[in-house]
């Protein structure tokens, strides 16, 4: 790491590619030979060399704009691999995914009554047929598990379908000719800690799956969607693998993605609904634990009140411990720390704001020169902004223990030019 902190400076993005790609055949292992689909959440690293490593392990994608089509078309990923989640897809993203290969993507996630009309309409007017799920909300509230910002299968949340209307929508979207029901979907949240609500949730799913299906609806469906949403442990070593759940569906550690699979398998065949594919949409836990971001250390502060280390990336950079007060390692890069004789140093950056703060941690006496953020490969640089005129940080891909790819690093004149540019030769009216 020191070697890509000399090469590229920071802030920098590293991701292990062959770590990611490992995490995936772990989780794909997990299905036991029945028909799946893992289709990986782009908005946790749109990273072309992060899609084409998971997509060589025989991924889709889980997308959520018509952008993030692009991106994962231009990946590799087939048509019929993605699913499309999102309450307010415009009408012109809603036209790239049907346009897609011969039958368009492998499935439009409807969110509302509403949007089933839109998209039948614009399946019309292009004279297509649109291959549908329909997202359900569960009404399964899993707030005691993660952070309120990332909990989307409650009542109030924006997100599906309500459990009330869902026969309704099914119908609705088998009685068009424009339409094809493939799909049931749900998502409860991201960042689950223990197995159970996602069972709550897949329970909620097949148990809609079986009514439909008993009431001579659902005769083409092809996959059940339990999303994803498998979380990782921000605060200590990864959870061991292959550790096997308690009956209740929790574990004395931090369940791995693959017994959340395992877990939904056995309720899945036990629903009866073991002739339908299983999709996930796990983006985190791909690929979080296997990024870091690369700070230097521009100084220490220190007050008769509080030991500050100052470091060159901020929430711009990382926008997680400032959004969802989320906790991230940080470690030296040229040292380990002795705990004996550590500090405690509250790290932050150079934006202009007191929510940059990237928390307290042990570090040695004499702050080092650089440090690494750990367990921010997912919702890093995604997230990240050019706020108080900062430049995106640079991104580098390693594999087998080499360097890549990179991205180059857009000085500070070049953002300045465009902000000054902005609005052409718009002045403000001379003062008489």
């Amino acid at each position: 790491m020191a070697d890509i902190v000399h090469e590229a400076g920071t802030p920098t993005y590293a991701y292990d590619l062959e770590a990611v790609a490992a995490e995936v055949r772990e989780m794909r292992a997990a299905f036991e030979g029945g028909a799946h689909l893992v289709a990986y959440a782009v908005k946790a690293n749109s990273a072309g060399p992060v899609i084409r490593a998971v997509g060589a392990e025989g991924c889709g994608a889980d997308v959520v704009s018509g952008a993030e089509i692009l991106v994962a078309l231009g990946c590799g990923i087939p048509p019929e691999r993605i699913v499309y989640s999102g309450v307010a897809k415009g009408d012109g993203e809603v036209d790239r995914a049907l346009a897609c290969g011969e039958r368009g993507i492998g499935a439009l996630q409807v969110e509302s009554m509403e949007e089933i009309d839109r998209v039948e309409a614009r399946a019309c007017a292009l004279g297509r047929r649109a291959r549908v799920s329909v997202r359900v909300n569960p009404g399964v509230d899993v707030t005691d598990e993660t952070h309120a910002h990332i909990a989307t299968g409650h009542d109030a949340a924006k997100f599906g379908v309500s459990r009330d209307d869902v026969a309704v929508a099914a119908r609705r979207v088998e009685s068009s000719k424009q339409l094809e029901l493939v799909g049931i979907s749900a998502h409860a949240g991201s960042q689950l800690s223990s197995i159970g609500p996602y069972l709550e949730v897949a329970r909620v799913v097949f148990g809609i799956v079986g009514d439909l299906r008993r009431a001579g609806c659902g005769r083409a469906l092809a996959f059940v969607d339990t999303g994803g949403g498998f979380g990782i442990d921000y605060g200590a070593a990864p959870p061991r693998r292959n550790k096997a759940p308690e009956p209740d569906g929790r574990s004395s550690t931090r369940p791995r993605p693959a017994d959340f699979i395992r877990a939904v398998r056995a309720e899945q065949i036990k629903s009866g609904l073991g002739d339908l594919a299983l999709c996930v949409e796990p983006g985190r836990s791909l690929v979080a634990p296997h990024g870091v971001l690369l700070a230097g250390v521009i100084q220490a502060k220190v007050t008769r009140t509080t030991r500050w280390v100052m470091i060159d990336a901020g929430m711009n950079d990382l926008l997680r411990p400032a959004l969802y007060q989320a906790r991230h390692r940080v470690v030296p890069l040229d040292r380990e720390v002795d705990p004996a004789h550590a500090l405690t140093w509250r790290v932050v950056g150079p934006v202009c704001e007191s929510s940059d703060d990237f928390g307290e941690h042990p570090l040695p006496p004499d702050p080092p020169g650089a440090v690494a953020i750990l367990d921010a490969g997912a919702y890093g640089y995604t997230m990240a902004s050019t706020y108080n005129g900062r430049p995106l940080p640079v991104e580098v891909f390693i594999r087998g223990g080499a360097l890549v790819g990179r991205t180059q690093r857009v000085n500070v004149e070049a953002w300045a030019s465009e902000r000054i540019a902005a609005g052409g030769d718009a002045v403000p009216p001379k003062q008489h």
